[in-house]
């Protein structure tokens, strides 16, 4: 079976059992939801109405959704692990619970019209209760019902987790079988269904944890049961109405479906296979090595023409610096392959070919994904064999040494320990974060690394906005009075949002002043002036207090007139009438005390 088969089987199923078919959403989650880099799940789109909100296709919904997880980046090259893959998930806000979804899943798994698999070679596994919360007995009864329907006389095991005779269904704790998204949010004991890989092997015996590790079982499917929400004290509250949120990943039950031990030798890896051995000159089979750079570099490819497709862009922060990671990583296992000279471009072609009947996305945007993949692969073929030949020098490693890397050689901390690794030694990760902190530019914020203001990139559209978010800044403290300050604020090429102290909502009136003042300064044509002084001075000079200890000795101010002064680590424009026509579109809370701004530059 084709990937765009099994997509349309499940859709179909699920249709047919009531559920509104929902697209994808994108791998960037919703502004709301700080508690993860990427979607990495068909639920996170979902929170609010699996927290009470209605959705707006009804109580129940599928989907196939594109999801990054980049937990498992070093994990990359097994049989499994993936950094991008596809989550097909059904949901019910408050309607089924655990009957149906458990029997719908041995319909859709087993039913010949569907996927036809053998129903004597599943196996499950339940919760079986820890943290105050009981063992699931209703999954094990539906799960035992199911079975005998099947013809199949199943028993539980006990807390050995031994495998044997009849015993299909396995009880385990927390780790294995209690799943939530984030660190807070709904949440729920699960059950997983495992297909036995290597029947021809004989009769499945063994420890379940031993059994997955050897790749002799698979799962296939997980079935999260949403009976609570977890609280940021670690309580676990009782939802009013229980949801049921499933993932089923694509690439692992195309895997199972064609009879394979790995994700890898699917149609969703061998085109890219194919080509990575035109480039290269490299077969995929011809050693370990091969087999595992040949998979690092067609998925981490994969992942990164997905992020850009969504806006991500390679930085040295956030989300931006997972895409810049292994962007890089891919580059360096390619040249381990024996690629010299730039080839992200040529399978990202393969990738978009690949998959853009199904996510449009894709195509539409393939300028931007070819460009910024040659731009981050010109930046890092520049440093990266003066880097490497700095790193050949060295018969250990230090910190300070591994922050030389970083810093003059675009070496994430992340590569310097592989190739450390594979040279029998270590990096200090402690003694990095200091050297790395002990070095940062002071202009910076601590932690992140981002301009002050939140900017994160310095493109000509992040530079305006940047820019704009001073005139902002102003313009709230001479309508609202000087007590405000800035809270916080995000910058992209597309938008900015500025979060400043305020105890209400803002009227109609004050909104429009401000949005006034700013494009009367705009219109104005004052230009913006550096000057880099002593503390002392900036002291004196700034409109907006700072934390002197936060600050080395010399800094930059930034005079716009003498409308803005602030210490800040730029970049602005030269003159405020590049920025065009400054426009408020929306104000809201951020939270207690906090109020929120977001605003365009229109032309």
């Amino acid at each position: 079976m084709k990937a765009q088969e099994l997509r349309e089987k499940y859709l179909k199923f699920f249709e047919s059992k009531g559920h509104t078919i929902i697209p994808s959403a994108s791998l960037v989650p919703r502004e709301t939801d700080t508690s993860t880099l990427f979607t990495t799940a068909g639920m996170h789109p979902l929170v609010p109405y699996l927290l009470g909100e209605e959705h707006p296709g009804g109580k129940r919904v599928a989907s196939v959704q594109k999801c990054v997880r980049t937990g498992d980046i070093d994990d990359v090259g097994d049989n499994r692990h993936n950094t991008f893959f596809e989550m097909m998930g059904n949901w019910s806000f408050g309607d089924y619970f655990k009957k149906e979804a458990i029997v719908w899943s041995f319909e859709f798994l087993t039913g010949k019209e569907w996927l036809g698999l053998d129903p004597k070679r599943l196996y499950v596994t339940t919760f079986k209760g820890e943290n105050g919360i009981p063992r699931d007995e209703t999954a094990i009864e539906v799960w035992k019902s199911v079975f005998e329907k099947a013809g199949m006389d199943v028993a539980v095991a006990g807390e050995d987790e031994i495998i044997k005779d009849d015993i299909r269904i396995i009880p385990l704790g927390t780790e294995d079988n209690f799943w939530i998204a984030g660190a807070t949010g709904p949440c729920g004991g699960d059950t997983e269904m495992f297909y036995d890989m290597r029947p021809e092997e004989g009769n499945l015996e063994g420890k379940f944890g031993e059994l997955v590790d050897s790749f002799r079982i698979m799962e296939i499917w997980n079935n999260v049961f949403m009976e609570f929400n977890k609280t940021a004290d670690d309580q676990y509250e009782k939802l009013a109405k229980p949801n049921v949120d499933t993932g089923m990943g694509v690439e692992r039950t195309l895997t199972v479906l064609a009879g394979e031990y790995t994700v890898f030798e699917t149609e969703l890896f061998q085109p890219l296979f194919e080509k990575i051995a035109e480039v290269s000159g490299s077969g995929y089979q011809d050693s370990d090595e091969t087999k595992k750079a040949f998979r690092i570099v067609a998925d981490h490819i994969k992942a990164g023409v997905f992020m850009l497709a969504d806006g991500v862009t390679p930085l040295n922060v956030g989300r931006g610096y997972v895409l810049r990671r292994i962007i890089r990583r891919a580059v360096r296992y390619g040249k381990l392959l024996g690629i010299e000279k730039n080839f992200t471009q040529v399978i990202a072609v393969v990738v978009i070919e690949m998959y853009q009947d199904f996510y449009p996305e894709l195509e539409k945007n393939k300028t931007v994904i070819f460009s910024e993949l040659e731009k981050e692969e010109n930046k890092f073929r520049q440093t990266l064999e003066k880097g490497l030949k700095e790193f050949n020098k060295l018969s250990a490693i230090t910190a300070a040494e591994a922050f030389n890397l970083y810093q003059s050689y675009g070496f994430p901390l992340e590569m310097t320990e592989e190739l450390s690794k594979e040279k029998g030694f270590a990096v200090d990760k402690e003694e990095f974060a200091a050297e790395f902190k002990k070095h940062q530019n002071l202009s910076r914020t601590a932690s992140a690394g981002a301009f002050k203001g939140g900017l994160q990139a310095a493109g000509e559209m992040e530079t305006k906005y940047h820019t704009a978010t001073h005139l902002l800044l102003a313009a709230l403290r001479e309508i609202l009075g000087e007590e405000t300050y800035q809270k916080g604020s995000n910058i992209t090429a597309e938008r900015l949002r500025f979060d400043f102290n305020y105890p209400k909502k803002l009227s109609p009136e004050q909104l429009k002043q401000v949005e006034d003042l700013v494009n009367q300064k705009i219109q104005e044509g004052l230009t913006v002036e550096l000057k880099e002084m002593s503390k002392d001075e900036a002291l004196k000079l700034a409109k907006v207090s700072f934390d002197p200890a936060k600050y080395g000795d010399i800094v930059k101010v930034y005079s716009i007139g003498d409308f803005s002064i602030e210490l800040c680590g730029g970049p602005h424009v030269q003159n405020l009438i590049e920025l065009g026509h400054f426009k408020i579109k929306k104000e809201e809370a951020s939270s207690a005390g906090v109020r929120r701004i977001k605003a365009v530059l229109e032309k």
